[in-house]
């Protein structure tokens, strides 16, 4: 008889679930939910009260409401019997961070701190605690220690101890009131299995967790504020990798999930690091990226090689046996959109609903009737800050070369193009301190949906660009992992290897790069380097004074 795993994807907006059947990789079965709540940052649901700029919160209640429609949904869709379902593995973006009680009770759902900002989750693009991010930086300077080497050199704003820092200072009743703060997947983990863990992805590229050495030295911590002395014990526990069993659903879950007890969990993982197992990279020179409203990169290397800016080069952090090191942008689909949602015109919107399509899918194709080079424009993609490489979340986008004469398409253009510089940014660091790039396999919406996009990837890059068949490679590499979990005893698999290989997503398309392309595209990533050095390594550091005179005309 077949057996099953359930790969859950807890996104920026949605939760997806993936039933797979594990003899062959075959997707059964999906399911989404969207959050209730969204993305929360105009103002706090429970009072009104009006975020500050940056702010982006989510209620972790969305993320109990999704699990209790997907689960049950997928065993429907399929079926099946949910004893034949083997194993679970969750990913969730990160830093996406909550505090809770001893119980794992998030404080937001306390009577006392139902009101507190501070008390929900703070998601990944949250960038408000940008200024404890530069204070730790320059604290870690100071000192000479080298605990940041593996993770780029800087602390991110969007890092754990950054938002733990803010959560103190801003509200240090909640701070105090924490037992733990816990990344999201962790909390869902512990929902599942009622056993607090901590997912090892999480614990080193988000908060600078090293085997061996473990976290930062609590010095550093009482250097940058002395009531952060138990900054370590708030995020202690045990550390379990994906793959290696978390614990099992325990009877509770069960009965609210509609999972059978006992079932095999998996330590969680990071949304986007997950994709490896989905795609089947398995080897140093792979190299691999999750474009969607954001976008990660990963790639595998058989040795550590010192990276400025990246967001982490982990043993065993992306796949076994090797190191993986990550590093993306902050902002990709998400300014797509908003452009389409903005700046469209009345003509076309009209046009747009003419041929029912979306205004954004309308103008992606306008954008691509264009000739490399023709709209005379360049951009900063930074509308959400810069994650890698120079990890400052206060910059902020640009748009050099416009006239009476551009349109929304072109600056759609502009902006798809900019981030396949920022991409180039990133490889061409890569390969400077001796990175090898073999290849570049690309999953998530947009690489899935946007053949215009991925063919300008491919030929700012210099490379062939592979998109898969699934289109839900995180939710797949979870199903993977959850095999694992599960063991070849159930039904699953005992390695990584013996998984990926048999569940892994078939290419569907590779994109080739246009040499004639190219050399336009050379001639414009020189300009957007030239800008990028700029206003991102000091030249001009307009954009930051911009955000302060911005903040002080709110405050006042």
């Amino acid at each position: 008889m077949s057996k099953y795993t359930i790969g859950i994807d807890f996104g920026t907006l949605s939760c997806r679930a993936l039933l797979v059947r594990t003899e062959d990789g075959r997707e059964i079965a999906a399911s989404v939910s969207e959050y209730p709540h969204a993305v929360i940052d105009k103002e706090l649901p429970a009072t009104g009260e009006k975020l500050p700029q940056n702010w982006a919160l989510e209620d972790p209640q969305d993320y109990l409401y999704s699990l209790e429609r997907v689960i049950p949904d997928v065993i429907r869709q399929a079926n099946i019997d949910k004893n034949d379902v083997i194993g679970i593995c969750v990913d969730c973006t990160c830093c996406t961070l909550l505090p809770v009680d001893e119980n794992g009770t998030p404080l937001c759902f306390t009577e006392r701190f139902r009101s507190e900002k501070n008390a929900y989750i703070k998601l990944w693009k949250h960038h408000s605690a940008q200024p404890y991010a530069d204070r730790m930086n320059s604290i870690a300077a100071k000192r000479k220690d080298d605990f940041l080497r593996p993770f780029g050199g800087k602390i991110s704003s969007e890092w754990v101890f950054p938002k733990m820092w803010q959560t103190l200072d801003e509200a240090p009743e909640v701070y105090v009131a924490a037992k733990y703060f816990i990344e999201a997947g962790d909390w869902i983990n512990w929902i599942l299995t009622g056993r607090m863990t901590r997912g090892y992805m999480y614990a080193a590229f988000k908060a600078e967790y090293l085997p061996g050495k473990g976290y930062p030295p609590t010095e550093f911590f009482t250097e940058c504020d002395p009531r952060l002395y138990d900054a370590v014990d708030k995020i202690s526990g045990p550390i379990v990798n994906a793959g290696e069993r978390a614990g099992t659903v325990c009877r509770s879950a069960a009965e609210r999930f509609g999972l059978a007890e006992g079932t095999a969990v998996s330590g969680a993982v990071s949304d986007a690091h997950v994709g490896a197992a989905g795609l089947g990279i398995s080897k140093p020179g792979d190299l691999f990226g999750i474009i969607g409203t954001s976008t990660c990169y990963f790639a595998v290397t058989d040795a550590y090689y010192d990276v400025p800016g990246v967001c982490g080069f982990v043993k065993d952090g992306v796949i076994p046996e090797y190191y993986g090191c990550e590093a993306g942008l902050c902002c990709v689909g998400d300014h797509f959109s908003w452009l389409a949602d903005n700046f469209a015109s009345a003509e076309v919107e009209k046009a747009a609903r003419q041929k029912g399509i979306s205004v954004l899918k309308y103008l992606i194709g306008l954008a691509a009737d264009k000739k490399p080079g023709e709209t005379g424009l360049i951009a900063l993609d930074w509308w959400n800050g810069n994650r890698s490489v120079l990890v400052n979340g206060e910059l902020s986008g640009l748009i050099a070369g416009m006239t009476l004469g551009t349109r929304a398409e072109d600056v759609l253009r502009a902006l798809i193009e900019a981030t396949a510089f920022g991409t180039r940014v990133i490889f061409d660091t890569l390969r400077s301190c001796g990175v090898a790039i073999d290849g570049f396999s690309a999953a998530g919406g947009i690489a899935r949906k946007d053949p215009f996009t991925m063919q300008l990837y491919s030929d700012v890059l210099h490379i062939p660009v592979k998109v898969f068949a699934s289109s839900q490679i995180p939710a797949l590499g979870c199903a993977v992992y959850a095999s694992v979990a599960a063991g070849s005893a159930a039904g699953g698999y005992d390695t990584f290897r013996e998984a990926c290989k048999v569940m892994k997503s078939p290419v569907d398309r590779v994109y080739y790069p246009d040499t004639e392309a190219g050399k336009i595209y050379d001639r414009l990533y020189a300009e957007y380097v030239r800008l990028h050095d700029l206003f991102g390594r000091g030249g001009n550091d307009v954009m930051m004074r911009l955000r302060k005179i911005a903040d002080d005309a709110r405050n006042n």
